[in-house]
């Protein structure tokens, strides 16, 4: 049985052990919001695990959804740290029910849907996957301004997301996914046997800057309202934010090779970042 402080802990551990980014930048939160944060990253993370690591991830996946269902009753394993901390999360903050149904239903996609026509149809399984974790987190980041801070949230998991995919091009071959729009890769010529074989050539990154262009340009719309966050919050969504961003010039640092190696920005252009960020 653990207490509610330890479950928090196990829950820290498990993102600072997956995400050093996000971990580095709300490492920054006073402590009961940064808890809060730990044991929604937690759920999150346990729901993309039975996804991408599951023996059987449908069946998994669904139970998980009838524990979830259980949980809103206040009916959980009380030997489990990740429900033991969510549940204290739920007490103190109002926190929106539906977010956590929208992930799910996210990696609900993900098992059945391994290629996107459209780009429309890859931002609807972004927010699904991603918008829905920043409007989880906004009751705990941002008491009372939900409403005003909602569509930047949504624009951040976006833009999030989109640099994930064009991070992770490589990683996702590996597991049968093409997360790239097939109009979007026959406009430019590029096809699953040249992203199988790795090519990096104009066509490709002519695509995968279209993308880039996208996702930089939610950035920028998350930006817009994000002096609205509580100063003690402020700085660590812009901190996430801005670290994330740096993908991808790092990625065109490297000439744009995303096959066979996953790219991360450097420590020292982390502290860089967060330096400037800290005297704004």
């Amino acid at each position: 049985m653990y207490s509610v402080s330890e479950a928090y802990k196990q829950c820290e551990n498990v993102i600072s052990h997956h995400s050093k980014t996000f971990y580095k930048a709300f490492s920054l939160l006073p402590k009961h919001e940064r808890n809060a944060v730990w044991a929604v990253y937690s759920f999150c993370r346990k729901v993309d695990d039975i996804v991408d690591e599951g023996n059987n991830p449908e069946a998994e996946l669904a139970e998980f959804k009838a524990e979830f269902e259980l949980f809103l009753e206040g009916r959980f394993d009380h030997t489990n740290p990740s429900w033991i901390a969510l549940h204290d999360v739920f007490n103190r903050y109002e926190m929106d029910t539906e977010a956590f149904h929208g992930l799910i239903k996210g990696q609900e996609m993900d098992l059945t849907i391994n290629r996107y026509e459209t780009l429309e149809e890859l931002l609807d399984y972004s927010y699904h996957v991603a918008s829905t974790v920043g409007l989880m987190l906004l009751p705990i980041l941002a008491p009372g301004k939900t409403g005003v801070l909602r569509e930047g949230a949504i624009s951040l998991g976006l833009a999030m997301q989109l640099t994930n995919i064009l991070r992770d091009i490589s990683e996702d071959l590996e597991r049968n996914r093409i997360y790239l729009p097939r109009q979007l890769m026959e406009r430019h010529g590029v096809t699953e046997a040249t992203l199988s074989a790795g090519i990096v050539d104009a066509s490709f990154v002519e695509l995968w800057e279209e993308i880039a262009g996208h996702a930089e340009s939610h950035y920028r719309e998350s930006f817009k309202t994000m002096n609205e966050y509580p100063l003690s919050s402020r700085i660590p969504v812009k901190s996430a934010a801005y670290l994330y961003r740096e993908i991808l010039p790092t990625i065109r640092s490297k000439k744009h090779r995303v096959f066979g190696q996953k790219h991360y920005v450097d420590d020292a252009a982390k502290k860089e970042i967060l330096v400037e960020l800290s005297s704004l």
